[in-house]
């Protein structure tokens, strides 16, 4: 790690004597320093042919990854000596743009009762983005849409939440309790952008068309109030567990029959020895207080043809990983 840090002065200042002022030391032990990295690598990092130090291509290509290495170690560092003072620090966590007011501060309450010693930076950030940060070292912990690429990632418990339609209030569908999905041939369909979820957003298509739904053409919306527009004035319909309906009067919230979509969410973290001691907890947390607030939301439903029978209460699936 000292040959790294060396290596990444020298590369910012292209100039061995200036690096050498910069990190306190005299130029030739930096010098043998470079060497030795280059010397374990294979490769020459530098090109000292020309008056001006640069870069060579491999030195290029290790740049950012040495970067993020100093940036973890440090980290790792910050969170050892706060552990053994009997505080966490502060996790970065990432969560979904659609997470309800209500469950946010549940969340930090939840947290602060359970982890008093742990400050939490809430982020609103989308899966795709998530996974990046998470990847990078720029975030601890998320709370992501399934299905994902886990493979450098640890996974918490699930909430599974079943998805019903939002359909203007004049629509002939909004007279029957349940909507089954091929009812919807002929409707466009109103999606959050791909870009957000890539593997949610596929499955969402690959079940409509599975269940005889192939929209007209999809329309694509981040904001809810925009999507919300365009149900309300006959661009499309949409998918929700609920939440985005009520607040909208000119358009109301159907189940679907047979709950063939499921929005599964969980929490994620990176698998690596570096990660935030506090992730697991966090994602545990999450879990819980996610499934309560979609049951509060359910039994607040205040469509004038509720369906049927009692609400159908979310679940949290808990599953044994290695």
């Amino acid at each position: 790690m000292r040959h790294l840090r060396i290596f990444v002065t020298v590369a910012d200042e292209l100039h061995f004597s200036r690096a050498a002022d910069q990190l306190g030391m005299a130029q030739p032990p930096l010098s043998q320093a470079v060497r030795r990295l280059e010397n374990d690598l294979g490769v020459d990092l530098f090109d000292r042919s020309h008056r001006q130090v640069r870069l060579t291509a491999a030195g290029i290509a290790i740049l950012d990854d040495a970067r993020e290495l100093l940036t973890r170690e440090e980290r790792l560092r910050t969170l050892a000596r706060r552990a053994g003072d009997g505080a966490l620090g502060t996790l970065r966590a990432g969560v979904p743009p659609d997470t309800t007011v209500a469950m946010l501060a549940a969340l930090l309450s939840a947290c602060a009762e359970h982890s008093p010693g742990l400050s939490v930076d809430l982020q609103e950030i989308t899966t795709e983005e998530q996974l990046r940060l998470l990847a990078s070292g720029g975030l601890d912990v998320g709370l992501v849409h399934q299905p994902v690429d886990a493979t450098e990632l640890h996974l918490g418990p699930e909430v599974v939440a079943d998805l019903g339609v939002v359909l203007p209030r004049n629509s002939p569908l909004a007279r029957i309790p349940e909507v089954a999905i091929a009812d919807l041939s002929g409707h466009d369909l109103v999606l959050f952008p791909r870009a957000q979820a890539p593997g949610w957003y596929d499955c969402i298509l690959d079940t409509c068309r599975a269940e005889g739904f192939v929209p007209g053409r999809v329309r694509h919306a981040s904001n809810p109030e925009f999507l919300l527009a365009l149900v309300h004035t006959g661009h499309g319909i949409a998918f929700d567990q609920g939440p985005i309906a009520r607040k909208e009067p000119r358009v109301l919230w159907r189940p679907l029959a047979e709950r063939p979509l499921s929005q599964r969410t969980t929490g994620a973290w990176p698998s690596g020895r570096s990660a935030h001691p506090a992730a697991a907890h966090f994602a545990e947390l999450a879990a819980r207080v996610l499934a309560r607030d979609r049951t509060a939301t359910l039994r607040r439903d205040d469509s004038p043809h509720p369906p049927a029978g009692p609400p159908r209460p979310w679940s949290v699936v808990y599953e044994e990983r290695s």
